[in-house]
């Protein structure tokens, strides 16, 4: 064992109150660290999977149509234009297949699946319900959204003119798997289909108005044959979505429309939770770097004598100042490990506490070895960082001032 480690272990058990307190310090400050970066992560995970349950990533759609001036103003004439929005009729991509290689080609792209989206009405009997009606590639959409896996009744099959539509929809029209309906497009068709499947996507609006059919089925109802009025893409990192939208835009000069354009109000609440986040470590880390700071100030005051002796002897400035440095980051990792423990039974115990009546965790916590490796690194850190002011303190002390007064 060196010189350095040593000493601060000999100054460390010496001190065993003080060592104590400080790790208690350091572990209850790395426990609210670790939990609440596992809360709010656990949290904006679950938001983000329930958003994107029930869309894609990146849309890609025809421009919207501007509208056109009636009178164009002229050197003698002055127009008062009232701008009315033109209404906006479905349209198809075009060459879209060329479109979907050019999208796969982008870089994070990992799905591309082409679709229809129109509106229309399901009739069954007297129960007339509005509907957004999607006509889909079935195994291209699952890439997606994996319908298949949110199937609460009946089979994912929309050949033969067959349709999946969401639960709530089914239950406002009194249908159950096996049974038909009429299904009216915008565009004046209609046509009689089987529900095959039922879906659960947890989002009301979806599960109350989607039905899904074939592509060329749908192609039929809305009057575009070999027409997609949509390009649905699925990105590696959902928080790249923009960027990757930005490029699809470039390169198609199609309207690229990411989630998180969609959905700008759900992303500043998420960035105002990690904002929140990150104030509350750096008070915690502020708190627990004071504290390091201040016991070993008062363990370099009692140790003045002690240290005088070694500095007379000949011990290098530089080794007095590592001892205090050595605690410092001892006391920050163990502090650590014990906090990153009592963090993660922490959570794990919060998350069995709120569970609701169904046994569904209402608050998901999310835990893995990147926040306990983080949570060492910032206690170790600041562990050193603390220790800095004592062992300059400790190096620079006179010899025989040390050894005289203390």
């Amino acid at each position: 064992m060196s010189f350095a480690w040593f000493v601060a272990l000999r100054y460390m058990r010496d001190a065993r109150g003080q060592t104590a307190l400080i790790l208690a310090a350091v572990a209850v400050g790395v426990s609210v660290i670790v939990f609440l970066s596992a809360l709010i992560g656990g949290l904006q995970t679950s938001l983000i999977a329930k958003t994107l349950g029930s869309q894609p990533h990146v849309t890609l759609r025809v421009p919207r149509e501007a509208p056109r001036p009636l009178v164009e103003p002229g050197p003698d004439l002055a127009v008062a234009r009232d701008v009315t929005e033109r209404a906006q009729r479905l349209r198809s991509i075009d060459q879209w297949p060329s479109v979907m290689r050019t999208a796969e080609g982008v870089a994070g792209v990992i799905a591309a699946s082409p679709s229809i989206t129109g509106a229309g009405f399901a009739v069954r009997g007297e129960a007339t319900s509005p509907v957004v009606v999607r006509g889909v590639d079935p195994e291209r959409f699952l890439a997606i959204i994996d319908v298949r896996a949110r199937l609460i009744a009946g089979r994912y099959e929309l050949d033969g003119g067959g349709v999946v539509i969401g639960s709530k929809l089914a239950a406002e029209l009194g249908v159950t798997v096996g049974d038909k309906l009429r299904l009216s497009s915008s565009e004046g068709r209609d046509d009689v289909v089987t529900v095959r499947g039922l879906f659960t996507l947890g989002n009301e609006g979806v599960d109350g108005t989607w039905v899904l059919t074939g592509l060329r089925h749908a192609q039929a109802l809305y009057g575009l044959p070999g027409g997609v009025t949509t390009v649905e893409l699925k990105v590696a990192d959902v928080f790249a979505a923009e960027r990757v939208a930005a490029e699809v835009r470039a390169r198609t000069g199609l309207r690229a429309d990411s989630w998180m354009a969609i959905n700008r109000e759900l992303l500043e609440g998420l960035s105002a939770q990690s904002s929140s986040k990150l104030m509350i470590q750096f008070f915690v880390i502020v708190a627990v770097a004071l504290g390091i700071a201040s016991v070993l100030i008062v363990s370099v005051v009692q140790k003045s004598r002690e240290i005088g002796i070694l500095r007379a002897v000949g011990t290098p400035a530089w080794r007095i100042s590592l001892v205090f440095l050595l605690q410092g980051g001892v006391l920050g990792v163990l502090g650590s490990f014990a906090g990153s423990a009592f963090g993660a039974l922490l959570s794990r115990l919060f998350e069995d506490a709120t569970r609701d009546v169904t046994g569904a965790v209402r608050f998901p916590v999310t835990l893995d070895l990147e926040l306990f490796a983080l949570a060492t690194a910032i206690a170790t850190g600041v562990g050193l960082l603390a220790a800095v002011i004592p062992a300059r303190r400790a190096a620079r002390m006179d010899p025989a001032t040390a050894i005289r007064n203390g």
